[in-house]
């Protein structure tokens, strides 16, 4: 078959004046911001190398999401917004999803490609960008271009939403929150979005007696939308879960809740952190403690807040501000423990909680043994509810333990963590854990040591049943 050379796509690259080794390099960076760094395929891994660039240029059209990837790269490298479609591909594929000004519209949209039967197809062209944050300072919330929608203006059918109603979505998010608690973002997500997409959104287009019903509704439409942003995070769909928590945002913005915002705020910067985009991560966080984000959070909110705050702060390098950070969460959350009441909120930190983010923001300060110390105290003290994040803290701790020499200690660790993994736990955070595992025991097998062999196995068997 002839191809025709895509002359639009060479004209492209000739405005950025880059050769397609360049092309290649800059695609890759861009792809690199939805990826693990700790995970296959991460940064390090280049995708595309120029071969595909020139055959790009000469009519082969790429696949998935790597149309939209490369409009990104040369839409940085321009300054302007280049689309898919002017990249001369002919028939452009689902366009990526946007951020309109209306939440509703954003809810409807993703919510239609999340649940669509060729999903994967259609979600392919949206890629995870730290470009695309726009951090809101102050109590500014981003979604307000004016004054909040009037009932009127989004009545849509003739439900009449009561208190009641809101009380119904808090609490199955808090169902839903429990199972991704004890089984990892991969079990009923699909089942949320369900419930987001179609009796939420009904809700949201109710009648309202009052404008505190309104408000009290956009706030659990919002927490409902971070948990399915938050589970999309644990699943490894990073691009996906940054929509969810951008609309997240927009309805917490809308309602007019300020700590609930700072809770989303300090979720992005956790994921920001986790796939090291420092710099925004940093800029994330410090909007989570800004204003009434915090002053109007409860103190075991605050912990949160303060505790992922500190460990932006250390991956920054702001070492004194950090431990400072970390000094001011543990006073929150000793003064939330001496009896403070909670809102309905599925936040769920604790003590553990606050040893885990401890130990990695020591980790990064270069405090391996006060890390580990941690870390420890965090698998000691979190209950059988949470046994996702267990597993995750048993990965860090045993390459905390690995990285000190303590490689007996290490394995018996991560025998914990694959023994929690085969008990059902759905969590692509966690299953980095294991390919961790693999990948630091991978230098000792020659050494027939029995433990290091024992579990190396064990983490092979487990990763080979994932394909």
């Amino acid at each position: 078959m002839t191809r025709t050379r895509n002359e639009q796509l060479a004209s492209l690259l000739g405005e950025a004046g880059w050769s397609r080794a360049q092309a290649a390099g800059a695609f890759n960076r861009a792809a690199a911001e939805g990826r693990s760094p700790d995970g296959p395929g991460g940064p390090g891994s280049p995708l595309i190398g120029r071969s595909h660039v020139s055959m790009w240029v000469g009519g082969t059209r790429p696949s998935g999401s790597a149309p939209a990837v490369l409009a990104l790269a040369l839409s940085r490298r321009l300054k302007r917004v280049v689309t898919v479609a002017e990249l001369g591909f002919g028939t452009p594929g689902p366009a990526p999803l946007g951020p309109p000004a209306d939440a509703l519209t954003v809810l409807a949209d993703l919510g239609r490609a999340d649940l669509h039967p060729d999903r994967r197809n259609l979600l392919a062209g949206i890629v995870y960008s730290t470009a695309a944050l726009a951090v809101p300072s102050g109590d500014r919330q981003p979604s307000s271009a004016g004054p909040a929608p009037q009932p009127a203006e989004r009545v849509a059918n003739h439900l009449r939403v009561t208190q009641g109603d809101v009380a119904t979505v808090r609490e199955l998010t808090h169902a839903f929150s429990a199972v991704d608690q004890r089984r990892g973002g991969g079990h009923g997500r699909t089942a949320l979005v369900q419930y987001l997409h179609t009796d939420v959104t009904d809700l949201l287009h109710g009648r309202y007696a009052h404008e505190r019903v309104r408000r009290e509704m956009e706030s659990a439409a919002s927490e409902l939308a971070y948990l399915s942003g938050w589970m999309a995070f644990d699943s490894g769909e990073n691009p996906l879960a940054q929509r969810y928590f951008t609309l997240a945002l927009q309805l917490a913005g809308d309602a007019q809740d300020h700590p609930l915002g700072g809770h989303i705020l300090r979720a992005m910067a956790h994921q920001a952190l986790d796939l090291g985009h420092f710099d925004t991560a940093l800029a994330l966080a410090e909007a989570s403690v800004q204003d009434r984000r915090y002053s109007g959070a409860t103190p075991r909110e605050r912990a949160l807040l303060g505790v992922v705050h500190a460990r932006a702060l250390a991956a920054a390098g702001r070492t004194r501000s950090a431990v400072k950070a970390l000094l001011r969460a543990e006073n929150d959350l000793a003064a939330a423990d001496a009896g403070v009441s909670e809102p309905h909120r599925t936040f769920f930190f604790g003590e553990a909680s606050l040893a885990h983010e401890t130990a990695r923001t020591l980790g990064l300060l270069g405090d391996r043994k006060g890390a580990i110390r941690e870390f420890g105290r965090s698998v000691r003290t979190r209950g059988a509810a949470f046994r996702r994040t267990h597993a995750v803290t048993l990965g860090h701790l045993g390459a905390a333990q690995m990285a000190d020499g303590r490689v007996e200690e290490a394995c018996a660790t991560w025998s914990g963590l694959l023994d929690s993994m085969e008990e059902g736990i759905q969590s692509g955070r966690a299953e980095q854990a294991v390919v961790q595992v693999r990948r630091l025991l991978s230098p000792l097998r020659h050494r027939r040591i029995p433990w290091v062999t024992a579990v190396a196995e064990r983490a092979n068997r487990h990763l080979s049943k994932l394909h």
